[in-house]
């Protein structure tokens, strides 16, 4: 008797699991390293009283700022409520900034410095697979940060003035904030050879998304000759794109800015026309609700910013994992190739 070969039957969503599956795999062999040993908690316990430092020194601050004032204090406590929240989302912004590009950084260069990653390659684990596992492996070390820090950052609800649906969407701007610029460490680790290169390169991304941006907005803003922190006036959007760009300088300059989108988020705990929503309102310049020139300057244009942002930085970083599987695979990379001229044979008329 002879076996009659059937054809291999198809998993429903069979390669979703496989790439699911090498994604646990290389995460939990990257999670392995870096929590071994005692660094990882002695550097969570420095991250935590630095966190609780910076949130005493800032409530200190904050109560002596509305004591000295001879003017109402009926809402003191949501003042100081309010600083303290500003403060602490700007330092975990910064924290996430530094550490995300950095735990990143030598995701890739370090396999090719090691000679592991042709091996790597080799195994049943997609491309994808090992991308996305090393890139929410070194961010699970930055979330764990996060969440610990969550405790720290309640102590705003004892003052008041800040809501529990404040603090989610400040956690969420940072969790997009270190999934977007760990895509960038992500990206920069696969396109050079070296660790310490890749380190370099993602530090002078971050300076420049987030200080060169300001600059450059500033700088657009004063030759521009705008009018500051006011919406435009009406009719000037209709004279269309290039009209608004030479008053003012674009708003999606600054979506990549992880900072002016915590601002749009402490804007929402404003109850007035506060110095962040001045802020957030100077960047939009957008009329509000159709209302006119003189009362919009008095509006406050609040959650109007931040999902732009997260919109934004989830665009370019997932533009920059598929660029990074690229640069990953050994085969099947997408390479620009020229049409050739036909060869004529030997002995025809020309």
């Amino acid at each position: 008797m002879t076996a009659v070969a059937h054809p291999p039957t198809r998993r429903p969503f069979g390669a979703a699991r496989d790439v699911v599956n090498g994604i646990v795999a290389v995460g939990v062999k990257e999670l392995r390293g870096r929590m071994r040993g005692r660094r990882a908690f002695v550097v969570l316990t420095i991250h935590l009283l630095l966190v609780a430092g910076f949130a005493w020194m800032v409530e200190s601050f904050a109560e002596r700022t509305v004591t000295s004032n001879f003017g109402s204090t009926f809402s003191a406590s949501a003042d100081i409520g309010r600083a303290l929240f500003t403060g602490l989302v700007l330092l975990l912004t910064l924290i996430v900034l530094v550490l995300a590009p950095a735990s990143t950084a030598g995701a890739i260069s370090l396999e090719r410095e090691k000679q592991t990653l042709d091996l790597l390659t080799t195994t049943p684990i997609s491309s994808l697979a090992i991308v996305l596992g090393k890139l929410f492996s070194a961010l699970t070390w930055v979330f764990l940060l996060l969440a610990a820090s969550i405790p720290v950052t309640a102590l705003v609800f004892t003052f008041g003035g800040v809501g529990p649906e404040d603090v989610i969407r400040g956690y969420v701007v940072l969790l997009g904030t270190a999934i977007g610029f760990g895509s960038i460490g992500l990206f920069v680790s696969a396109l050079v050879k070296r660790t310490q290169a890749a380190t370099v390169i993602n530090l002078v991304a971050v300076i420049g998304l987030t200080v060169g941006t300001t600059i450059v907005f500033i700088f657009w803003t004063a030759m521009t000759g705008s009018q500051g922190f006011l919406p435009d006036e009406p009719g000037v959007r209709d004279q269309g794109f290039l009209a608004t760009l030479t008053r003012r300088p674009p708003e999606a300059l600054m979506y990549l800015n992880p900072f002016v989108a915590q601002l749009d988020v402490v804007c929402g705990t404003e109850t007035g026309f506060g110095t962040t929503c001045q802020v957030i309102n100077g960047v939009t310049a957008r009329d509000l609700a159709g209302v006119g020139f003189e009362e919009a300057q008095f509006g406050v244009a609040r959650d109007s910013f931040w999902p732009r942002s997260l919109l934004a930085l989830g665009v370019v970083s997932l533009l920059l994992i598929i660029l990074s599987v690229q640069l990953v695979s050994p085969t099947r990379r997408w390479r620009l190739r020229l049409p050739r001229p036909r060869r004529r044979p030997a002995g025809s008329e020309t």
